[in-house]
């Protein structure tokens, strides 16, 4: 049942977030750390619905910290501290879980977050399948920007790997055929300099 596996997934999210809230509290200037509200399952077999689920009400604006997909930008994710304090989350978890498993649709009432969802890789973790889709690994992959949060938890950034990796292809390919050019026509090399120059432009 959807209920069910809601309860499962949000009560998942619930443990990460309390293992995260355990390695963040004690760091100096970290402060209040998100929390997950634990939802309950409640069994009815006289009613229509049998199963349901009960949790705290929040009161207060409602916002959602994580992104769904890369055409809602919200605002309030990064410039509020739990928006912030959400994305690190997520980048926490994702590092703790080498890639495989990521807690998404962080939304709630300031630090308390309710209704999230989690994305696993096609074959789950540690036997836990996710309710949302993969792609939203890679999407976070692609899309999330560190902030000082991240860097009080010492977690490794996503992007300098990948862009290390593309800068080093394209200078070896620029280099090789720019050093041989030099060499043969050394007179035309203020010329040279300009037109590369202007083709860079």
């Amino acid at each position: 049942s959807v209920v069910i596996q809601e309860c499962c997934v949000q009560n998942t999210a619930r443990e990460y977030a309390k293992l995260y809230a355990a390695e963040a509290e004690p760091l100096e200037g970290f402060g209040e750390v998100p929390e997950i509200i634990p939802i309950f399952l409640i069994h009815r077999p006289a009613n229509n619905i049998p199963y349901a689920t009960v949790e705290e009400e929040l009161v207060g604006e409602f916002v959602k910290y994580s992104v769904k997909d890369g055409k809602e930008v919200n605002f309030l994710r990064r410039d509020s501290e739990a928006g912030q304090k959400c994305c690190t989350f997520q980048h926490w978890v994702y590092e703790k879980t080498n890639g495989n498993l990521l807690v998404t649709d962080l939304q709630g009432v300031g630090m308390k977050l309710t209704d999230v969802g989690i994305a696993t890789l096609a074959k789950g973790y540690k036997g836990f399948k996710g309710n949302c889709s993969f792609s939203f690994i890679e999407q976070f992959r692609a899309l999330h920007q560190c902030n000082e949060y991240c860097e009080m938890l010492g977690l490794k950034s996503l992007r300098t790997t990948h862009q290390k990796q593309r800068k080093a292809t394209s200078t070896k390919s620029k280099n090789l055929p720019n050093s041989s050019m030099v060499k043969k026509m050394v007179p035309k090399k203020a010329r040279e300099h300009r037109d590369f120059i202007s083709s860079e432009h």
